[in-house]
């Protein structure tokens, strides 16, 4: 299960079954649950965590050191969730003190080639994380997200669950659940109406969410008008208080 090759650390904790590529180097601190593969030459440095069921391909870096100029080697962290696949010459970098010292990821991700998650971002699960996008510092990705090839996150934004970001996008403010953006940079064009379909979300809680995008992202309505207007949908449906709730705690404005 491990080739001759790969070079692991005395202090590297891996469990019996998971599979190791040629040349691959394993640094101390590192822990592998079970089932999972790491590719030829791939380099993951500690302290990092990886669950189990992770397909870990080859010339990925993980648990890098963050690239912080104040970051002065404090023994930060990277978490790996379960069942994640992790492309060629993807890298992920561990947190800062200043960011809360981890960066982490969920479960059952798909980060394609070249990608780069900064450090203390924090990712949630079921995300498509495609070719070359490369998130910043700090930056949060909810659930269920689909970001486009080449896509940018600036520092400290956060973009909600079910967003999509089309290819290209230069992201500098919060990006709303449900919501589709595009461009350099980014502007929103509407609600993700046919990736919630997919999802399996019903008519009535698309166009509800729609309703909430349209009073308090497109429309010249005073905020607490459209709340008012809003409240019998946040109390009906859990989608728009998501929504309304995440609208509420942006500190760098949303994208419009």
């Amino acid at each position: 299960m491990i080739h001759s090759t790969a070079i692991i650390d005395p202090l590297a904790k891996i469990a019996e079954d998971v599979s190791i590529g040629a040349y691959a180097v394993i640094g101390p601190m590192v822990e592998i649950d079970s089932g999972s593969h790491i590719g030829d030459h791939t380099t993951i440095y500690g302290p990092t965590t990886i669950g189990c069921d992770n397909q870990i391909l080859q010339h990925t870096t993980l648990g890098g050191a963050p690239q912080d100029l104040n970051y002065k080697g404090e023994p930060t962290r990277l978490i790996i969730g379960n069942r994640n696949t992790i492309r060629e010459y993807a890298s992920i970098n561990r947190g800062t003190v200043n960011g809360g010292g981890v960066t982490q990821v969920g479960n059952d991700n798909f980060i394609m080639a070249y990608a780069h998650i900064g450090h203390d971002c924090q990712v949630g699960g079921q995300n498509v994380i495609t070719n070359s996008v490369s998130l910043a510092g700090h930056v949060q990705v909810g659930d269920q997200c689909n970001l486009g090839g080449f896509s940018l996150v600036h520092q400290f934004v956060r973009i909600g669950s079910f967003a999509f970001t089309s290819m290209g996008s230069a992201i500098n403010r919060d990006v709303p659940p449900f919501v589709i953006v595009s461009g350099n940079y980014a502007r929103s064009y509407g609600i993700n109406r046919i990736g919630l379909r997919r999802k399996g979300f019903s008519v009535e809680v698309i166009n509800a969410i729609t309703r909430a995008y349209k009073l308090l992202v497109r429309r010249r309505v005073q905020r607490d008008d459209a709340l008012q207007q809003l409240e019998p949908l946040v109390q009906k449906f859990s989608e728009v208080r998501l929504f309304v709730d995440f609208l509420l705690s942006s500190s760098r404005g949303i994208v419009k």
